[in-house]
């Protein structure tokens, strides 16, 4: 049942949670080639017929470059403590090479906005937008493309390190490395198993490198943002069906986990993949780099998965993209995998609906990883196919469903022990949505493609309420300025 406030979750948020929107610089931002911007990996790749669905592109995007300032002013209309975002690397340093003031300026901009308004900056430095230019080098499957990260990061440290407090390395490496070098349905578009477990080591190489960096710079609040889900074995007493949740798992959530948690590779990871090169690319030293301690773990979580080791084409990874061409497997070594339909709603990317599951995501996250740093939703939300009503509004009552009954589910797990301090709807704009381009809307504020023009959904106006209310019940003041967030 869906909640529309806060009830008997309500006094399981903590005082201070943080309750924010999430957005990334190459889905949103447009001006593409605009003030010394250069092509990003996803400019190139979407460039390419066939890629991206309609043949749309991110040039435009929803016209944040220049529509930034009006926004903000939506943020605090709807009362949002924090906005995470993604700082553009193509826009930084175009080409992968020298710093560029103007791209600089505009994060700049944008972060005085953001504490103007009493809104928290929560800057991402990699959401997937690597340059061209370093891609033709090799890109992730280069280990001087993490010492090129480095000097990206030392730059917008250098411009915004005065003001912004929370520092995340990386979105989603799962996409950038297994989805980008792997399948081939995200940006570079390569379909190359030894080339995606490069990247993946590379990506968390140059996480450990900038964390240390960042660190010795004086950033305050450092971490990383995962994509992680359940394994869910179909038939939990078959053998076949239990090595095929292993695999799963060990792809999707433990070789990320494990080498930035513990400072190694899960056995069983290193034996999978040593067809692949992963031993090869491993240098002396390198585990305690990635290892480093970070002070806070974002989770990205949309949904879970049912596995089993036996054909099923009931259901699908959620992988296949929009474009409808070709794409290779993400699962190396574990091609055979199935995700078979539990019968559970779906959402307009057809991924299943199971709020239970954050719960038990955020469990098990305290109960396997004793030194577990605090945890922070970074992205939870859907899409669906809203359009605007005759009266001007946006009846999304699926997503308002699905966020709130998410809600709830991180109130559980936070009363059941999980040290969870905030939560961040994605997307506070419908936007480029990678290989689907403009055709999946995930947002809480509508944007019209054609005039550019807002309006808050009613799934909107609901977080703002619920957060509201939550805020109200745990002894938070309203309106409390973005310095006053808590660190950790």
């Amino acid at each position: 049942m869906t909640n529309t406030t806060p009830t008997d979750n309500s006094s399981n948020f903590p005082p201070g949670f943080i309750w924010g929107s999430a957005t990334a610089a190459a889905q949103i931002e447009g001006g593409a080639w605009e003030d010394g911007k250069e092509d990003s990996v996803w400019d190139a790749f979407a460039a390419k017929p066939g890629n991206v669905r309609n043949g749309d592109t991110p040039a435009m995007a929803v016209d944040h470059y220049h529509r930034m300032p009006q926004d903000v002013a939506l943020m605090k209309e709807l009362g949002l403590d924090s906005y995470r975002f993604s700082t553009s690397w193509a826009r930084v340093r175009p080409g992968g090479g020298g710093v560029n003031p103007k791209g600089l300026d505009f994060y700049s901009r944008l972060v005085d906005e953001l504490l103007d308004a009493g809104i928290l900056p929560w800057l991402t430095l990699y959401h997937w937008d690597l340059p061209q230019a370093l891609e033709e080098q090799g890109g992730w499957t280069n280990r001087d493309t993490a010492c090129r990260f480095v000097e990206y990061a030392q730059d917008v440290y250098a411009a915004v390190g005065d003001r912004v407090r929370h520092w995340t390395t990386f979105n989603e490496p799962f996409c950038s490395s297994l989805l980008g070098y792997g399948s081939g349905v995200h940006a570079p578009g390569r379909q190359d198993p030894h080339a995606a477990i490069a990247a993946v080591h590379h990506q968390h190489l140059a996480h450990g490198m900038a964390t240390a960096e960042l660190r010795g710079l004086g950033a305050e609040n450092i971490g990383i943002t995962l994509n992680l889900s359940n394994s869910i074995p179909k038939d939990p007493s078959d053998p076949v069906d239990l090595e095929a949740a292993r695999l799963f798992d060990s792809l999707q959530n433990r070789i990320f986990l494990d080498p930035i948690l513990r400072g190694a590779y899960p056995e069983d990871s290193l034996r999978d993949l040593e067809p692949y090169g992963l031993h090869e690319v491993i240098l002396p030293g390198d585990m305690e780099v990635i290892g480093a301690p970070i002070d806070f773990l974002g989770v990205n979580h949309y949904h879970d998965d049912m596995i089993s080791g036996h054909p099923d084409t009931s259901g699908a990874d959620g992988h296949g993209g929009g474009a409808g061409r070709h794409t290779a497997s993400p699962w190396i070594g574990a091609e055979h995998i199935s995700f078979p339909s539990r019968g559970l709603p779906r959402t307009a990317m057809d991924w299943e609906v199971n709020p239970d599951g954050l719960r038990t995501l955020l469990l098990r996250l305290g109960r396997e990883y004793p030194d577990l740093p605090p945890l922070y939703i970074t992205e939870n939300g859907a899409a669906y196919d809203d359009t605007v009503g005759g009266d001007g509004r946006v009846a999304d009552t699926e997503r308002t469903g699905y966020i709130l009954d998410h809600v709830t589910a991180v109130g559980e797990a936070i009363a059941q022990g999980a040290d969870v301090r905030g939560y961040f709807v994605w997307s506070l704009l419908d936007n480029f949505e990678w290989s689907w381009g403009y055709d999946k809307r995930f947002g809480i504020i509508h944007v019209d493609y054609d005039t550019q023009e807002r309006i808050i959904k009613e799934s909107g106006l609901a977080y703002s309420r619920y957060a509201a209310a939550a805020r109200a019940q745990s002894g938070t003041p309203a309106g409390r300025p973005a310095a006053a967030a808590p660190v950790g």
